[in-house]
């Protein structure tokens, strides 16, 4: 690394501003409602276990009163299971020669502030797009449950509508709309060629869509490549869909080195976290511990425990976006 990776200039200001992130990724609690949840909780060992109550709305039956009194079949009180699952990121190494800085008058302890800067926002980027992968992957393993495809076209109103219908009268349950850049604006078009506005224009954007909060977001796993066109999906989410905990284990470390012609540093991050999903399980055994982005994104890995599908993070949409 030399000093041409340095802008340097005879004479300028320099200030402390970074290029920022092209993905917004400021998109947790307030902005979904809770529907992505990022929590201060702690992540011990490699999977989180939570047990609840299973339902017992099965138990209830007809009687006859005038029929033999035959035994009764009995339900059993029972607890399901829901299973987070560790993931582990790393940041780096990042390379800089502290003789490149005192030649463009900047010290390392700036440098060194820019490269936090950077991380914890590729942090939580990560954590974003983990949630949005792993939520992608279980729904649409649902099918039928919690599919809804307008095959040939862009999303509309009315698919979204068909999609929130999967979940029948749990329906209201669904708080938030997950969708892509591209997504959104075709939502908007929509809009605009409607005579009869379907929702408002504040100072600032688009209220909502269909009533609920809407995360605007170009997390990949929103968006499939095809040959001919990109299929969108729209993830419509319940309360806690994904809660993502805080692995409490980031380990940072700078070593200067010699040896070579420049003295040289380096600095790299390791570091976790826990995701998991309303009404699903990781699969311990089939996913395993410390997954891979396919592995998460695999719905396999992810077996439903939750006794109806309603009691699920949410559905989704599929639709079409043309490459033009």
């Amino acid at each position: 690394m030399a000093l041409s990776s340095m802008k340097v200039f005879n004479k300028t200001v320099q200030t402390m501003a970074t290029e920022k992130l092209a993905q917004d990724v400021e998109k947790f609690n307030a902005a979904s409602a809770g529907a992505i949840r990022l929590t201060a909780e702690g992540f011990e060992g490699d999977y989180r276990y939570e047990n609840f109550w299973a339902s017992l709305h099965a138990a209830q039956r007809r009687v006859d009163r005038y029929a033999s009194n035959a035994a009764a079949s009995s339900t059993a009180l029972s607890q399901l299971q829901a299973v987070g699952v560790k993931v582990a990121g790393g940041f780096g190494p990042i390379l800089f020669e502290p003789g490149q800085l005192a030649w463009v008058q900047k010290s390392p302890a700036e440098a060194a502030e820019v490269i936090s800067r950077y991380m914890a926002e590729a942090m939580l980027k990560d954590q974003l797009n983990t949630a949005i992968a792993a939520l992608v992957a279980a729904i649409e393993a649902g099918t039928t449950n919690t599919v809804y495809d307008a095959n040939t076209g862009p999303i509309t109103y009315a698919d979204l509508n068909s999609a929130h219908a999967l979940f029948g009268d749990a329906s209201q349950s669904l708080i938030c709309e997950v969708m892509d850049g591209v997504t959104y604006h075709k939502f908007v078009g929509q809009n605009i060629a409607n005579a009869a506005t379907l929702f408002t224009y504040s100072s600032v954007r688009v209220v909502d869509i269909l009533g609920q909060r809407v995360v605007v977001t170009d997390a990949p796993a929103l968006r499939e490549a095809s040959t001919t066109a990109n299929d969108a999906k729209v993830l419509s989410l319940a309360a806690g869909a994904a809660t993502i905990y805080d692995g409490s284990d980031l380990i940072t470390n700078i070593q200067t080195t010699n040896g070579k012609e420049r003295i040289e540093t380096t600095m790299q991050a390791d570091y976790t976290f826990g995701v998991a999903l309303k009404g699903f399980a990781w699969d311990v055994t089939n996913g395993g511990k410390s997954p891979t982005d396919a592995e998460l994104a695999t719905g396999s890995n992810w077996d439903k425990v939750a006794s109806s599908w309603k009691h699920t993070a949410g559905v989704i949409t599929l639709g079409i976006v043309t490459s033009s």
